[in-house]
C-alpha cells in the first residue's frame, strides 16, 4: 500500500443532493444516505470509489467553460464504449447535463456541463 492514496473527489456546488442524485443516476452508483449531514453528499461506486459533493454557502460561481474567466479547475472524465456513447449522451442530458462540444471527428470525446455547470467529458474508447 502506498503512503498517500487518493480519497474521494468533492464538488463544491450549490445543491449537493441534487448533484449528488444526478451523478448516481448516471454512473448507476449509490447515494450515500447521511441524514445528519444536507452540506455533504457522497455517491459511491464499485469498490468504494466515491464522489461527494460539498454545499457552497452564498455566491456560488460556477466554472465557465471554455475559457478562464472563472476557472474550471478540474473536469471528470468518464469512459463509454464507442458503440454506447450516442446512448449515453442521451442519458445524461435527460439527467440535466448540457452538451458543450461535441466531437467533430477528429476527438475521441464530448464536453459537457453538469446542472451545477462543472465540465465532464464522455470519453469514447
Amino acid at each position: 500500500m502506498a503512503l498517500i492514496e487518493l480519497g474521494v473527489t468533492v464538488l463544491d456546488c450549490p445543491a449537493p443532493r441534487a448533484l449528488a442524485d444526478f451523478y448516481a443516476e448516471m454512473l448507476g452508483w449509490r447515494v450515500a444516505e447521511d441524514e445528519d449531514e444536507s452540506d455533504w453528499v457522497e455517491v459511491v461506486g464499485p469498490g468504494g470509489r466515491t464522489l461527494a459533493f460539498q454545499q457552497v454557502e452564498g455566491d456560488y460561481r460556477a466554472p465557465r467553460w471554455p475559457g478562464q474567466d472563472q476557472p474550471q479547475q478540474l473536469h471528470l472524465d468518464f469512459d463509454v464504449r464507442l458503440a454506447d456513447i450516442d446512448e449515453a449522451e442521451a442519458k445524461v442530458i435527460r439527467l440535466g447535463a448540457k452538451l458543450v462540444q461535441p466531437d467533430d471527428g477528429k476527438r475521441d470525446f464530448r464536453v459537457y456541463l453538469d446542472p451545477a455547470g462543472h465540465p465532464f467529458c464522455l470519453c469514447m474508447k
